[in-house]
């Protein structure tokens, strides 16, 4: 995110307009017509009487309203880069936070001078004002150039890179120890001279350019984005499926910060449309932010409600396959996560404990699968443990099915732009699992997949659920039928 100010200019400036807000706000709750129409049309609160605070009472509530929000909201007044819908909830969740202090000092007859409307008024007003005050603080003037940073370990691409833009580059971060084959020269400083790496491609600079400075190694990407307030970095690995290329992705992602890569590794992210020249625009947020709270909401819906629905059926689920073969009842995988992060999955388990082959194989040609296994994976009952995964974020009701990270290495030899899917939270279903496209057709599953992450929304996700619960019940009743 961008930042008007910083240091502790940015401190003072957003406590300063964090004690205007509340003092707006309360002036707002605290008028007589305000007070009339909130006791009179809103439900659970037209039964109370309009009460007007003046004089001491006035004072004493601005004072406690000031210190409750503006402590609670000490967070921040860090200058950090966040994504929009971050701050936004951010500031709410610590507006609540300052809300509820004020109304345990009213339940103790602390702060009784606030009356319960206006309380419920003033957090009402701070929660739409403040957050996008905050996401206003953050965004520089026009005039001011954007700052970028260099990240990687390939030295020709880091000379190169510069005679791409003409924004004003702060400088890189690279390992210490670059590869013998690398024709970087050492900078005065110790770090990578950009004159020295490509004389030939630098030749339109003027004469006696500087070379970058290394500002230091990859692990302190987070630091510098905060610190330097970076706008773009722009990625310049050798190989675009080294750990630290999607490690420095999820940081642009966690700080929202744009990040660019070389045209030559564009088919390893998801590039945004239209984008041209040498430097390709990352699509780190391929998804627009108000369809990220629709579908976390559904998502935590959806969980809270199949886990409460499914209890008496995991339990017998449970007793079943205990009694059917040796073995724990649960079974847990490594699956990989968004940026190539992992998670532990929890499925209930339908084959015979013994070693794994990540080769992708159908259910026909699997002879440890138990019997009761069997009708579990007919059903997809086997899956109702990942509900647990949805409702603390792991993943998503829909999305790309959760690979195995074992398998992933073979399903990339096939399908070399597979950790697209990497962009995303993985799903309990999703456009390919409702077109039976299956991982031993890594190709048209990888398609079905990015086809759902362009054209995703709550409407879609909405509509591929339906499609997944009515294939369930359709497999469970002919499973039922066939064992009558």
């Amino acid at each position: 995110m961008e930042r008007m100010v910083t240091g502790w200019q940015y401190r003072m400036v957003s406590a300063f307009g964090a004690i205007l807000a509340v003092f707006g706000a309360l002036s707002v709750a605290n008028h007589p017509m305000a007070q009339s129409l909130f006791t009179t049309h809103v439900p659970l609160f037209n039964r109370l009487e309009v009460t007007v605070l003046g004089g001491d009472s006035l004072v004493w509530a601005l004072t406690l309203t000031v210190l409750a929000i503006t402590t609670s909201l000490f967070p921040l007044y860090k200058p950090q880069p966040r994504r929009v819908l971050d701050t936004v909830f951010l500031t709410q969740k610590r507006v609540l936070v300052g809300g509820l202090a004020l109304a345990t000092l009213g339940y103790f007859k602390w702060s009784y001078r606030l009356p319960r409307a206006t309380l419920v008024m003033t957090v009402g007003v701070l929660g739409l004002v403040l957050p996008a005050w905050f996401v206003w603080i953050r965004r520089r003037p026009t005039d001011d150039p954007d700052r970028l940073l260099l990240v990687g370990d390939d030295p020709e691409q880091l000379a190169q890179i510069p005679t791409t833009t003409s924004m004003p580059i702060l400088g890189y971060l690279c390992p210490s120890v670059l590869s013998p084959r690398d024709n970087a020269e050492p900078a005065a400083d110790g770090g990578l001279s950009v004159s020295a790496s490509s004389h030939s491609e630098l030749e339109s600079d003027s004469a006696g350019q500087p070379g970058l400075e290394r500002i230091g190694g990859l692990s302190r990407l987070e630091t510098v984005l905060v610190e330097y307030d970076i706008d773009i970095v722009v990625l310049a690995f050798r190989h675009a499926d080294r750990a630290e290329f999607f490690g420095a992705l999820d940081a642009c992602h966690a700080h929202g910060v744009d990040a660019k890569v070389h045209r030559e590794y564009a088919d390893c992210v998801l590039a945004t449309e239209g984008t041209v020249g040498t430097l390709v625009d990352v699509d780190i947020e391929p998804w627009d932010p108000l369809d990220h709270l629709f579908k976390r909401v559904f998502d935590v819906a959806f969980a809270l409600a199949g886990l409460v629905l499914a209890v008496p059926l995991v339990i017998g689920i449970a007793v079943v396959i205990k009694l059917d073969s040796p073995g724990p009842v649960l079974y847990s995988q490594d699956r990989t996560a968004g940026f190539g992060d992992t998670f532990s999955v929890y499925k209930f388990r339908t084959m015979i404990p013994k070693g794994e082959s990540a080769a992708p194989a159908s259910d026909s040609e699997n002879d440890r699968i138990t019997r009761v296994g069997r009708l579990l994976r007919k059903t997809h009952l086997d899956e109702l443990p990942q509900l647990w995964s949805i409702l603390i974020g792991d993943m998503s009701v829909v999305g790309p099915r959760a690979a195995w990270t074992e398998e992933e290495v073979l399903l990339e030899a096939d399908a070399p732009a597979w950790r697209k899917r990497w962009f995303v939270k993985p799903g309990l279903t999703g456009l390919a699992q409702i077109n039976d496209a299956k991982s031993t057709d890594p190709r048209l599953k990888l398609r079905y997949d990015l086809a759902y992450i362009r054209r995703q929304s709550f409407w879609m996700d909405v509509k591929i659920v339906i499609r997944q619960v009515w294939t369930v019940l359709t497999d469970l009743w002919v499973t039922l039928r066939r064992g009558n």
